[in-house]
């Protein structure tokens, strides 16, 4: 009876995490397209949302790994929701009174949200999964459902905004509010969900070493700074760029389409690799996506001057006669290969961690801030230098160290550290 009852807390448990991953995404993606409307009014706001969104990884990452240990897991996830609302409402705020400052303010707010939902959800998936491939199927199972929030965000936006002004933000104020309403919705839901803690009382555990103890685990965490910087710049560039340079009427909307295609084979990948991540290794799975999102934005680099007309339609993503550059097709095929390094590198980085898995996850969680510093970095820095496509060079070098990280890093050479 008590192994049945488990069986039923893990369930509900796993469900939770599930319906929190979409939450993630849902907070993230809203950073790009409301960005693009401030970048209409000051140059380097394209930007600096996601930016300010990613900082508060840097901030928060360890006190989220240590709210973990103190509150455990869903005292957590509550906390974040009620951030997360507080976030979204500063956001609407900010349309209202026109102020950038304001909206950033916001956006880091955000921040704080999903980081703590990051470090609750992760660990915890894998944890309930067993770690290796099993944690790993969870993991990917959970991101499925990340991908769908995240490829129904741009598209949303995309299409309320229609064709971009720096009068648009009006127009995305419904899709705050229905953030907002969702995330206290799931508080109250959340509220009265018993979840099983897969650790128990974490308060009295003894460490004897940091998490960086474990060499794959800080290879692991430079893996995770570069990932998310690829996640987020691969399609938030090819949104600005076919935003602001498309040169027809509706470019937005392409843009937001093209990039829900993105985050759409994310879900594919992601849902692929559920189905096989109990046979395949993550290893495995890691070379192979890593080795061909280089060959395909190096495609996409070298054929920058060449245009194909899009006709797409996937019921809920449509594009009709859109000529655009045949780069974009690339890029937004590497949404294949991005849906599966998430959970690959978080399932290599805390295999075999044990009690130092939370305070890894708080750990990782700092350095997700790769996801706002090397988009920022991309469009501030190399992209003045090299145009829009000559700044996927960038993406290249960091998907050559996850490569790297696949192949060799990931190995754990430090078993001799007890990790009961």
């Amino acid at each position: 009876m008590e192994n049945t009852n488990q069986k039923q807390g893990n369930l509900v448990a796993i469900v939770t995490m599930f319906f929190i991953f979409a939450m993630i995404s849902f907070v993230t993606n809203m950073a790009a397209p409301f960005g693009n409307i401030w970048g209409m009014s000051y140059e380097w706001a394209g930007m600096a949302g996601n930016l300010m969104n990613f900082t508060a990884y840097l901030i928060m990452g360890i006190p989220a790994g240590n709210m973990l240990i103190k509150y455990g897991y869903k005292k957590t996830a509550l906390i974040a929701l009620i951030v997360g609302a507080a976030g979204l409402a500063i956001q609407l705020v900010s349309g209202i009174v026109n102020n950038v400052y304001v909206y950033l303010l916001g956006a880091l707010i955000c921040g704080f949200c999903v980081c703590m939902l990051n470090t609750v959800v992760n660990p915890m998936l894998n944890l309930l999964g067993g770690g290796g491939n099993k944690g790993n199927q969870l993991v990917q199972a959970g991101g499925t459902l990340n991908s769908l929030a995240g490829t129904a965000t741009p598209i949303l936006a995309g299409a309320l905004v229609g064709t971009l002004t720096k009068d648009s933000f009006p127009n995305v104020a419904p899709l705050i509010i229905t953030g907002i309403v969702i995330f206290l919705a799931a508080f109250v839901v959340i509220s009265f969900i018993k979840i099983v803690e897969p650790q128990g009382d974490l308060k009295n555990v003894t460490y004897e070493h940091s998490p960086l103890a474990f060499r794959h685990c800080t290879l692991g965490i430079i893996a995770i700074f570069f990932y998310v910087g690829v996640e987020i710049a691969t399609p938030g560039m090819m949104n600005q760029w076919i935003s602001r340079d498309g040169g027809f009427e509706g470019a937005a909307t392409v843009a937001g389409a093209l990039a829900g295609i993105y985050w759409f084979l994310m879900l594919v990948g992601r849902f692929t690799s559920t189905l096989i991540s109990g046979k395949v290794s993550s290893r495995a799975q890691m070379i192979t996506v890593s080795s061909v999102a280089i060959a395909l934005i190096i495609a996409a680099i070298f054929t920058g001057d060449i245009t194909t007309t899009l006709n797409i339609n996937l019921g809920f993503i449509e594009i009709s006669n859109a000529t655009v550059p045949l780069s974009c097709v690339f890029i937004f095929l590497c949404g294949l290969c991005t849906s599966v390094m998430w959970g690959g590198i978080f399932n290599l980085s805390t295999e075999g961690l044990g009690k130092y898995t939370a305070k890894a996850s708080g750990i990782f969680m700092v350095m997700v801030f790769g996801g706002g510093m090397m988009p920022f970095f991309q469009d501030l820095v190399v992209r003045p230098y090299t145009g829009y496509l000559g700044s996927y060079w960038l993406i290249v070098a960091m998907l050559a160290y996850i490569l790297f990280y696949s192949l060799v890093g990931c190995k754990n050479v430090n078993k001799d550290i007890p990790v009961e």
